[in-house]
């Protein structure tokens, strides 16, 4: 029985967090529309995205701590109940001084299913079979990514904003029952060793000199491509002179891209992978600098599409180097701190972008978010290979 119930728990984890992926987007865009149709401003509009992204940032060392210190799979069932509730209660908020602070508490109870959901992973698959579970599990995601938006506004169409925000709930509910139902391992611990502190996530990770260059990589990337999010709309209009059809392709193929990366190409990462995760990074920025390089809408499409690729194999690359270099009683702090750095990467990246398309343009903006990420990408890959060269010290007397 326990051996039928791991063979479908990978499939219903993946599923799982596809599921929760859209039903994220499906608050998001409903949300927007709302405080839109209240007459809030573009920085409320900013607020409510702020609210949802920074608990993930902000609370990283204690969602870690929990996740590494509690049952994992119970921790994931709670967080993803009271996120349920949340959506209902968001459903009848009347005011933007009511959604901005339930949409901070939404962000929160995220913040604590994500290191729980991660550390889940290892523990419903043989070791061997880790690499290919991530791939599938962000595969999923990125489904949910591609979907959500679409479905989040079909529905707030058809049926209003209520409607959106309590098929979120539901979806927050079947996370739930999905996870209630895994028979993960339990994760093997000293009782007499320390808890460890807080902090011993993020310590890890920048203990190890590969590991380390991938997250500084990882870290200038985000900083610098998620900056091209302001200028996307004002390079397609005034650059490529596309309608809106065409802006929606171009858009929508970058996360395809990381779709099929990840399915394809992150299930079948083979060697070393913190070399794979730094190509990666670099082929994703210059997919990301490809459009305003060559100003053709089908170039900008098939570059944006290759940059997902790659960023779907990075992003399998990360969790999997993650789950195969830290100790799985680390698991929760050292995701947690990860997804801390790349929420904060983002949003400062969202300001930036902001300052350079107003000093600089759309096309050049797009050009720096780019060409850095592929310079750090090339940089970090070089140092780590030296490393990687150097012969491992003699202890005395050997």
């Amino acid at each position: 029985m326990l051996v039928a119930h791991r063979r479908r728990d990978l499939p219903v984890l993946a599923a799982a967090i596809g599921v929760s992926a859209l039903g994220d987007w499906l608050a998001l865009l409903p949300l927007n529309l709302q405080l839109r149709s209240m007459g809030g401003s573009g920085l409320t509009v900013a607020a409510l995205f702020i609210a949802v992204w920074s608990p993930a940032a902000l609370l990283a060392a204690p969602a870690g701590a929990l996740a590494d210190r509690v049952d994992r799979r119970r921790l994931l069932v709670a967080a993803s109940l009271a996120e349920a509730a949340v959506a209902v209660a968001l459903a009848f908020a009347g005011s933007a001084a009511t959604i901005l602070p339930l949409a901070a508490l939404l962000g929160t109870f995220s913040a604590v299913a994500t290191p729980a959901e991660f550390s889940l992973v290892p523990a419903i698959v043989d070791p061997e079979g880790i690499r290919r579970a991530n791939g599938w599990v962000e595969t999923a995601r990125y489904a949910g990514f591609i979907g959500g938006p679409a479905l989040g506004g079909i529905v707030a169409a058809a049926g209003g904003v209520k409607a959106a925000l309590l098929i979120d709930a539901a979806t927050f509910a079947a996370v739930a029952l999905a996870a209630f139902s895994l028979r993960p391992r339990p994760v093997e611990r000293d009782a007499a060793a320390p808890k460890g502190r807080m902090r011993d996530g993020i310590t890890y990770l920048f203990a190890d000199r590969g590991l380390a260059l991938v997250m500084a990589a990882a870290f200038a990337s985000l900083l610098f491509m998620t900056a091209s999010a302001p200028a996307e709309v004002f390079f397609a209009k005034d650059v490529l002179h596309t309608g809106d059809a065409g802006f929606g392709v171009w858009l929508t193929a970058w996360p395809l891209g990381m779709a099929i990366g990840a399915a394809l190409l992150g299930r079948r990462m083979r060697g070393d992978l913190a070399a794979a995760a730094l190509g990666a990074i670099m082929l994703q920025g210059l997919g990301l600098a490809g459009p305003a390089i060559v100003v053709t809408l089908a170039f900008s499409i098939a570059s944006f599409f290759v940059g997902g690729l790659a960023h779907g194999a990075k992003n399998v690359a990360v969790r999997t180097l993650l789950h195969e270099r830290v100790p799985a009683h680390l698991h929760g702090r050292a995701y947690a701190a990860y997804n801390g750095l790349r929420n904060s990467a983002e949003l400062v990246a969202m300001l930036l972008g902001g300052v350079l398309v107003t000093a600089v343009g759309s096309r050049a903006t797009l050009l720096v978010a780019g060409v850095v990420p592929a310079l750090v990408g090339a940089g970090c890959l070089v140092a780590y290979l030296r490393v990687r060269a150097r012969p491992a010290p003699v202890e005395a007397g050997s």
